[in-house]
């Protein structure tokens, strides 16, 4: 095999498995590269989030670099992650935003908060406004809230998560079969995403599960609370077969260990009890008692998924490391394509090195308001008339590793999740309100 032959048959392995060790490999890029400003918590109580968040991004870009990057009209551009600390609060996203848009970046990436969302969300439709020639869009991979699909939609803002309702939505599939659970406690972070779950969660078990009983509903400081066993107490107390929870990061693996620590034996039906600790703060009495929801789940069947996870924990092999998120994955495919779409639409807004063009923000929204695109066995669609993106769905249980449908473990906990309801992106999808403005 000549040395072409292998380094093409390289490429296309990296391809296959969703890999992105091999960047050494690809045709060196002649552009400067187009760069991705990643707000998130990378300081502070949950800073686990913020970095898992950083950890699929760059995976994500290298495995869009690794075949030779962005194809631009005069040569090829590589993408590149920065990263900006909005340390959880609005304010500090406001301003790593305006550092960004400063150091001249115009496509913002962020998600582990729906108040912080929201906030960019409001920021990035003025700025475009007010400097149409500096417009910047807007991908969210994890805040949740419904209404920034909805009422509070953006043609600048692109959503590559499920929202809460549909999350919710899924949950209830399994919950409705449950003859088990006749009472539940509710409890969230007290801010719109964790007001909405509980809302939503109030909602649908009206419609169907009416028989069961709401025994306590609870809404606590986000990030604050350093001793869950008050509430783990309140929880025990109460008599319920069954948590619903959409905490996320410390609070919800707070959470949990606390309702190990006082002998709470019901289930916990969660949007992310999947990973940062909380499998194994619980250990072996989280088994079958513990569900998430997710868009895949490493356990997720099929041989092309198995690799891509195969691939992912080849490239951050440390336990703690291991949170991978399909959707952002997903997401950077996505941009990728618009951006190339765009590209040869002939839509610019800078010249780069080699005389080639980055394409402008608006023609990448247009473009990105028709992406389609799969990998590991996943197929995405963005719908264009609320920007929200059409996806499968599953919800999955704890086990132990080694039981059947649960090859692989969480964090080295010796426990993973086990899928057992899956919903194809048609019984995942919710109409929307959205009235989009477009420019």
């Amino acid at each position: 095999m000549s040395s072409l032959d292998r380094r093409h048959s390289l490429l296309a392995l990296a391809s296959l498995l969703g890999a992105a060790a091999l960047p050494a490999l690809a045709a060196s890029p002649a552009q400067a590269p187009i760069r991705i400003a990643l707000i998130e918590s990378l300081s502070g109580p949950i800073a686990n989030t913020g970095e898992a968040v950083h950890r699929n991004l760059v995976l994500a870009t290298e495995r869009v670099n690794a075949r030779g990057g962005i194809k631009l009209a005069g040569g090829r551009a590589p993408l590149a992650i920065e990263r900006y600390d909005s340390k959880g609060q609005i304010e500090e996203a406001l301003a790593a935003l305006r550092s960004a848009i400063d150091a001249g970046i115009r496509i913002v990436a962020q998600g582990n908060s729906s108040a912080v969302a929201g906030a960019l969300i409001d920021a990035i439709a003025k700025h475009n406004e007010r400097n149409p020639a500096q417009q910047v869009l807007f991908l969210n991979y994890s805040a949740v809230d419904p209404a920034l699909t909805n009422e509070r939609c953006s043609f600048w803002h692109f959503r590559f998560d499920a929202h809460a309702d549909m999350r919710m939505a899924a949950l209830m599939d399994v919950l409705k079969n449950d003859r088990q659970v006749a009472s539940v406690y509710l409890i969230g972070q007290d801010y719109s995403f964790g007001q909405s779950v509980l809302r939503e969660a109030k909602r649908q078990l009206s419609m169907r599960r009416p028989d069961v009983k709401i025994v306590g509903e609870e809404l606590h400081p986000m990030a604050r609370v350093k001793d869950f066993l008050p509430y783990a107490t309140k929880i025990k107390a109460s008599g319920a077969q069954a948590v619903i929870t959409g905490n996320w990061g410390n609070d919800l693996t707070l959470l949990v260990k606390a309702a190990r620590e006082v002998g709470y034996e019901g289930k916990f039906y969660t949007f992310y009890g999947n990973a940062l600790g909380a499998p194994a703060a619980l250990g072996e009495a989280g088994v079958g008692q513990v569900l998430a929801v997710a868009e895949w789940f490493p356990n997720a069947p099929g041989q092309a998924g198995k690799a891509f996870y195969q691939a992912f924990r080849q490239r951050f092999p440390k336990p703690e490391d291991d949170y991978v998120h399909l959707r952002m994955q997903l997401m950077i495919e996505a941009l990728a394509q618009a951006l190339e779409r765009a590209a040869a639409q002939g839509t610019g807004q800078g010249a780069g090195s080699g005389g080639s063009v980055v394409p402008a923000a608006l023609a990448v929204a247009r473009a990105l308001e028709q992406a389609d695109v799969s990998l590991a066995g996943q197929r995405l669609q963005m719908r264009a008339g609320d920007h929200q993106a059409q996806q499968p769905l599953m919800v999955a249980i704890m086990d132990r590793k080694g039981a059947k449908g649960v090859p692989f473990d969480v964090e080295g906990s010796g426990y993973g999740f086990r899928v057992v309801h899956q919903l194809n992106a048609e019984a995942a999808s919710h109409a929307h309100s959205c009235r989009m403005v477009r420019p």
